[in-house]
């Protein structure tokens, strides 16, 4: 199946579902206990669940499967089409700032990052390197949430439009400085932080409260103080409150 994704695990396939995945097979070893937790956990899936998994002897689904979840389901969904996350990506305006990963190195790093992107409402993810935000492994990483929101990569000069706050040592205290929710929020890898290139492009440098002596946080620490710092998706209405203006939180 071309541009096949692989949905590693119950959790994955129920975000995967629940965010609108094309899940064209699935497969358990086990499909009473993956519709147990459907039962417990995703009940408005459960039925769809059960129309979707086609149980195999488990030596097929260790043949099958790279690596074997713990959950024993694993499934394959079709890739969303680039021109329309590159199109989401670009819209303006913007509800939710763009995460951009710059040469990020660490697979399960950048799937930690699109499961707080996809949590935090953000508009998506963005990485530049030759790192694939879609290799299985960052899958993996992301639990079926790269289907809430847009991942891609691209080069640092086709980045979508946006001021970029870049995340620096150097930088402002992030606690200062309101993000916009049109901002491009652009990290570095622990190791080398943000390349000179986004340093020369960025509208401003901001940096995370740190104690001294302490070198770095790991990334996806760093990208959810700042979406945190930025707000996040309204906290849910509440009787007798539906029409109240929601309000940001800032560190």
């Amino acid at each position: 199946m071309p541009d096949a994704v692989l949905v590693d695990g119950f959790h994955a396939l129920k975000h995967a579902l629940r965010f609108g995945a094309d899940v064209r097979v699935a497969i358990s070893s086990d499909k009473g206990s993956a519709l147990a937790l459907a039962d417990e956990l995703a009940d408005d899936l459960t039925v769809r669940i059960s129309d979707l998994v086609t149980e195999v002897p488990a030596q097929i689904f260790r043949d099958l499967v790279p690596r074997v979840h713990p959950t024993q389901v694993a499934a394959l969904a079709v890739r969303p089409r680039r021109r329309a996350n590159l199109d989401h990506l670009s819209r303006l305006p913007r509800s939710a700032p763009v995460v951009v990963l710059d040469n990020p190195r660490n697979l399960g790093n950048v799937g930690a990052v699109v499961r707080l992107a996809a949590g935090f409402g953000a508009t998506g993810v963005v990485t530049t390197g030759d790192m694939d935000p879609w290799h299985p492994s960052v899958v993996r990483a992301g639990a079926g949430l790269h289907y809430a929101t847009a991942v891609e990569r691209l080069p640092l000069e086709d980045l979508p439009p946006g001021p970029l706050y870049a995340l620096d040592p150097e930088g402002e205290d992030i606690r200062s400085v309101v993000l916009p929710d049109d901002a491009l929020l652009a990290f570095g890898s622990e190791r080398h932080g943000i390349s000179p290139e986004v340093r020369e492009r960025a509208t401003k440098l901001v940096a995370l409260p740190m104690r001294p002596q302490v070198s770095s946080y790991n990334l996806a620490t760093s990208v959810a103080m700042a979406l945190f710092h930025w707000g996040g998706p309204p906290p849910p209405a509440q009787s007798g409150q539906d029409d109240a203006p929601s309000s940001r939180t800032v560190m």
